[in-house]
């Protein structure tokens, strides 16, 4: 490693979900990793809500182990406001995120943290092949393609939970406190210089993803009413839409009228189904106009994203 590299401090967040059975391998993959390279680091285990012993697991962990701190949030509040939590307390230069279930390896960490020595904000880690399913693999690129309405489609395309980013970051959004969070969007706030590097993404060790494909959609909806004005902008688009049609429609009605019926109009089942679609069109923009209204009640509402109900004694 060279002398700049050993100088650096980091702050490892890690987001816990129901991982009581990876936890110890995880922390002792990360203090082998660290403890030859950095000057200093710590382990922050967030506990998002765990029904199994996961907490349990963090005190243990951070009695055994002077580099771990616990922060236990009172209910589930999402893999991003868990990782906003952890990103806010870290103490160090350098925070580096990466999930609870060892598909991230501890052990590409330090590649991760010599290219923001070239001069990078934010580094990811991009996995050459992921270990997920087809649904899943299809749920990621949704995401994807929503980010790229907040940011630029090349920092969309290697987004993951796997980063590394200078803690100065952070102050872009310090006083964000919607319950509504995005790490990956928020990070552009105070960040211009984003890179990747090839990690290795392993098979899932125990357990399943706390992610189901229906809370997949939320995240991906949230994000999109959240931080995108991209379903309105659909909604502008269907209602221009229908605007062509209906013209369209009068001017066939009208001009069959006089050309080829008299005084017959025709077609009544034709113009109650073109009606019921423009009703249908209204209450869908109505919808995602209402969406929006719901985000700006939430922000004003003074509703906290997490809110923590114990942490580890400091060490």
């Amino acid at each position: 490693m060279s002398p700049d590299h050993a100088a650096r401090t980091v702050s490892v967040v890690v987001p816990v979900y129901n991982s009581q059975a990876t936890l110890g391998e995880l922390v002792t993959r990360v203090v082998a990793v660290l403890e030859p390279s950095a000057a200093a680091f710590e382990i922050i285990l967030v506990n998002d809500g765990s029904q199994d012993r996961s907490w349990d697991t963090v005190e243990e962990l951070s009695r055994s182990c002077r580099h771990v701190r616990g922060i236990d949030l009172t209910r589930n509040s999402g893999q991003h406001n868990a990782l906003l939590c952890g990103i806010r307390q870290a103490r160090h230069e350098v925070v580096v995120t990466l999930d609870d279930d060892l598909q991230n390896r501890p052990e590409d960490i330090p590649a991760m943290l010599d290219r923001l020595r070239d001069g990078y904000d934010v580094v990811y880690g991009l996995p050459a092949q992921r270990q997920w399913g087809v649904v899943r693999n299809t749920a990621s690129h949704l995401m994807k393609l929503v980010l790229r309405t907040t940011m630029s489609a090349s920092i969309a395309e290697i987004v993951g939970g796997f980063r590394a980013f200078r803690t100065s970051v952070r102050d872009a959004f310090a006083e964000y406190r919607a319950p509504i969070t995005n790490i990956d969007v928020m990070l552009t706030w105070g960040a211009s210089r984003f890179s990747a590097v090839p990690v290795a993404h392993e098979p899932r060790q125990q357990g399943r993803s706390g992610y189901s494909y229906y809370r997949l959609f939320v995240h991906t909806w949230n994000m999109a009413t959240g931080f995108s004005t991209l379903p309105l902008q659909v909604a502008t688009g269907i209602g221009f839409s229908f605007t062509l049609i209906g013209i369209a429609t009068m001017l066939f009605v009208v001009v069959r009228y006089f050309l080829f019926d008299g005084g017959v109009v025709h077609g009544f089942t034709f113009l109650t189904s073109i009606i019921s679609i423009y009703a249908g069109a209204q209450l869908f923009a109505i919808g995602i106009i209402g969406e929006y209204l719901g985000r700006m009640f939430q922000r004003t509402s003074g509703q906290p994203g997490y809110v923590v109900r114990q942490e580890t004694a400091p060490r």
